[in-house]
């Protein structure tokens, strides 16, 4: 039994990785050429009618918002690089002065029929169709194919949306947060003891270093965000996206605000020189409390990517029980401040930043802040898309109504069906 579930465990694997977004992605890619391929087989004079399947690769979109807002754009400049393609197969051929000229024809092309940033994709079209474009006979016949590949491809998108790429952002949102913690346990344990000026230094480099991860997470969330516009498999897409990008907005603040605390220490590690930061009992105090501090950083991440009512439920209770014992152990470090300062005076300013930069971290995880930003951010988003989509708008309010209606026309929720 070991043996046999030892060789079944790749089938397994594959079986279990079916639904990531990157393997949906690949299958829809590879249909859309396929099917390119067998209708321009029919339709096309050419016995290889590659430039279908090609058309279709580069149609097909990894979202759905993307095929529709860009798909137009997308197709123009493929077309238009097919055609500036044959021209060139028509005339000069396949040389290395032709391949020159053609991707300098190809670039000022593609800003006369304003493609935007699909002007590269001219010049890339119209080097790949040349390679394939050999016959001067047959050159026009790629044309055909282009229009075939270009329907094929957007008629996957339609029928077949793009995966989701929420899970994915979710990840990345939530290994930012379990750096976030790391970087600020190690803080918390240098604050504890005596710090090198060397070593406080290193934590603000990891610090500013976090600014490229929230940009790779930011990416990542602007393509789930585009998954999620217009795919008939979401419900509640605008919800789902708010969500995710309050919550990085708000690791985004924390980690300028950790960054402005790994100065601070930084600071006080120099006026201190062969001190410690705090006092022993102080400098615990900042241990413990920046470790329960990094603790709530990773159940936010977890609150703001779990989508299962019952699991949100659970993790916002667990995030607002941690907030109340750091802000438990945050009075207790004031209180401990305040009794320094009135026997030693010095760096009272940094000391005191400190304390303000905690507060600051705490404020921005707190459940009822996080809950008036998500309101506000509702409301903004709905009212920009009132104002850019006054008749979709009608439209939504339209069925609304309708639905209100059929509703109170069988029982209020249908069940009189």
């Amino acid at each position: 039994m070991a043996e046999v579930r030892e060789r079944a465990a790749p089938l397994v694997r594959l079986v279990q990785r079916h639904r990531e977004p990157v393997v949906v992605q690949a299958l829809r890619s590879a249909a859309a050429a396929t099917i390119a391929y067998v209708v321009a087989l029919r339709l096309s004079p050419e016995a290889a009618p590659l430039t279908a399947p090609l058309t279709a690769l580069l149609v097909v979109q990894v979202t759905l918002f993307a095929t529709l807002t860009n798909g137009v754009r997308r197709v123009n400049s493929v077309v238009a690089g097919v055609l500036v393609a044959i021209a060139f197969s028509l005339l000069v051929g396949l040389t290395w002065w032709s391949l020159a000229l053609l991707i300098v024809a190809s670039l000022a092309v593609g800003h006369l029929v304003r493609v935007d940033e699909y002007v590269p994709e001219v010049a890339i079209s119209a080097m790949l169709v040349l390679g394939v474009t050999t016959v001067g006979d047959t050159a026009w016949a790629r044309i055909l194919e282009t229009l075939i590949g270009a329907v094929v491809g957007l008629g996957i998108n339609l029928l077949l949306p793009p995966p989701v790429w929420v899970e994915e952002a979710g990840e990345s949102i939530d290994g930012l947060a379990r750096r976030l913690r790391q970087l600020m346990l190690r803080i918390g344990e240098q604050a504890a003891g005596r710090t090198e000026v060397e070593q406080a230094t290193a934590r603000l480099y990891e610090a500013r270093r976090l600014d490229h991860d929230i940009v790779e997470v930011d990416a990542a969330l602007r393509q789930a965000e585009d998954s999620l516009r217009f795919n008939p498999r979401v419900r509640e897409g605008l919800l789902h996206r708010v969500v995710l990008r309050t919550g990085l907005d708000t690791l985004e603040i924390c980690t300028v605000v950790l960054r402005v605390l790994a100065r601070t220490l930084t600071d006080l590690a120099k006026e201190r020189d062969e001190e410690p930061l705090f006092a022993s009992e102080t400098g615990e105090v900042v241990e413990r409390l920046l470790s329960e501090i990094a603790d709530a950083v990773v159940s936010f991440a977890v609150l703001v990517t779990t989508h299962v009512s019952l699991n949100a439920d659970a993790a916002e209770a667990r995030l607002t029980a941690e907030l109340r014992q750091a802000a438990a152990t945050r009075d207790k470090l004031a209180q401990l401040l305040l009794e320094q300062l009135q026997h030693d005076a010095r760096q009272w300013q940094l000391h005191g930043a400190v304390l303000t930069e905690v507060n600051r971290i705490l404020d921005e995880l707190d459940t009822e802040h996080r809950s008036r930003r998500l309101l506000e951010e509702l409301d903004r988003v709905s009212q920009e898309q009132r104002a850019r989509l006054p008749r979709l708008t009608r439209l939504r309010e339209r069925m609304g109504v309708q639905e209100k209606l059929w509703r109170s026309r069988t029982g209020m929720d249908g069940r009189s069906l």
